[in-house]
């Protein structure tokens, strides 16, 4: 479990098919081989590593459903490391379980800030409410509108500099993940219509 809070931007250092490298020095501040770590918002586990760098396996299932196959040597990560419990949560619950890509749509400055649209597909739009979260590329984003296949968001100066979103354009393609709660809240939904059954004639 994550929160959404990037603690840096890392770097790749090697990429394969089947792996990447990544130099990163503040979330590996405590961390272990076998840990769960964030690389773009998509949970994966060290598998080695050492002083201010650590690789992590990939699977195809991993490369189809996010963007960790366009990644290059010398491309930026968002990094964080897993939550421990008692932890601050400084964002929202975030799983690591990337739901969909999404593609940057527009990029339009305001004020001291930019205000970033992605197209997104239907199985991430049904969860998005304005003023909810949403994960985007593992950063934790608070919805400021939306349509029915597109989101914007406002990012600021400090989320711009330290996460990859700074450097993100038009076409790019982000890893998206719905706010878990609203899941659970459809799940508990449709149980309870499904178990209330049809409504009943009246008697008499």
């Amino acid at each position: 479990m994550f929160t959404g809070i990037v603690v840096e931007k890392g770097k790749v250092l090697e990429a394969s098919e089947e792996s990447l490298v990544i130099e990163g020095w503040l979330a590996l501040e405590g961390a272990a081989i076998g840990d769960s770590i964030a690389v773009n918002g998509a949970c994966l586990t060290i598998t080695t590593m050492s002083e201010g760098r650590f690789a992590v396996d990939v699977t195809p299932e991993t490369l189809r459903r996010t963007n960790l196959g366009d990644l290059q040597v010398g491309s930026a990560v968002n990094l964080e490391p897993s939550l421990a419990y008692g932890g601050k949560v400084g964002g929202h619950l975030v799983q690591g379980h990337v739901d969909a890509v999404g593609v940057v749509d527009d990029v339009t400055p305001e004020g001291n800030s930019r205000l970033i649209t992605f197209a997104a597909p239907r199985e991430i739009m049904r969860y998005v409410v304005e003023k909810g979260f949403v994960a985007v590329d593992g950063i934790s984003l608070t919805v400021a509108g939306l349509t029915d296949a597109r989101f914007t968001v406002a990012v600021i100066p400090y989320t711009d500099q330290h996460t990859t979103l700074g450097e993100r354009g038009p076409g790019d393609r982000v890893n998206l993940e719905a706010d878990i709660l609203a899941k659970y809240t459809e799940r508990l939904l449709s149980e309870g219509a499904s178990q209330a059954g049809p409504p009943q004639a009246p008697s008499g």
